[in-house]
């Protein structure tokens, strides 16, 4: 992904000039729907424009004139989001992205097929070496997208830097008020193996219960019972 080391720091990422996300939201508009229903098979179609834009991140990359920590964060956004699906169409059809299989590769989330500068990179570099540990933003797991139908639903729009708290606001709402994902009651609450997972990130300034009633439409109290809904892996197509 052009010129990467992922030692630095998120305000050590430099690009030369801005980076248009606008062929990556016309994309998104075009193959998925307002619930995040994938158009796979639109996106086959339209791989040269997904590729292109593709390469236009990769080449973006630079050394001189810093972007700010909003256009970093949605330009990796969108990166792991559309390579997802460059991943999934490479091996399109099939029923779930846990189905992508390398030789001595653990998961498709391990997979080096990501430009960057010498080892190709995965997108567990980008999901847990930047995402995660460089801009220490929780409300990255509503907006990165797995393929699957338990994950948050994949925006039809392209996140900027613009308006990258109003969409990371917006997908952490719409993810805690979808009974599919989570199930929240004043007695108890059913939450996405999303808070299993990644606990310590939603517990840096408090409990999980007060990360979830700062977002979610019903309010638990500190003593309302968690568990956690089985996670549907299957694919998120038509």
């Amino acid at each position: 992904m052009g010129i990467l080391l992922l030692s630095a720091t998120a305000a050590q990422i430099r690009w030369t000039t801005p980076v248009s996300h606008a062929a990556w939201d016309g994309l998104l508009k075009k193959h998925v729907s307002e619930q995040g229903v994938v158009n796979y098979r639109g996106f086959i179609r339209d791989s040269v424009a997904l590729n292109q834009y593709l390469a236009q991140l990769s080449s973006s990359a630079g050394q001189e004139k810093s972007r700010s920590r909003e256009d970093q964060l949605a330009y990796w956004i969108n990166a792991y989001n559309a390579y997802t699906i460059q991943l999934i169409i490479r091996h399109y059809p099939l029923k779930s992205i846990n189905d992508i299989a390398r030789p001595g590769i653990k998961s498709p989330w391990d997979i080096p097929f990501i430009p960057g500068k010498g080892a190709k990179l995965t997108l567990n570099d980008i999901e847990h070496t930047i995402l995660r540990r460089q801009f220490g933003e929780p409300r990255i797991h509503f907006a990165i997208v797995c393929a699957s139908q338990s994950c948050p639903k994949l925006a039809n729009e392209a996140f900027t830097g613009e308006k990258i708290n109003e969409q990371l606001e917006r997908a952490t709402r719409d993810f805690l008020s979808d009974p599919s994902r989570n199930r929240i009651t004043e007695r108890q609450a059913q939450l996405s193996q999303i808070f299993n997972w990644f606990k310590e990130d939603f517990t840096r300034e408090g409990t999980v219960q007060a990360f979830v009633n700062r977002y979610a439409r019903t309010k638990m109290s500190g003593k309302t019972p968690i568990t956690y809904l089985e996670y549907d892996w299957s694919l998120n197509d038509h």
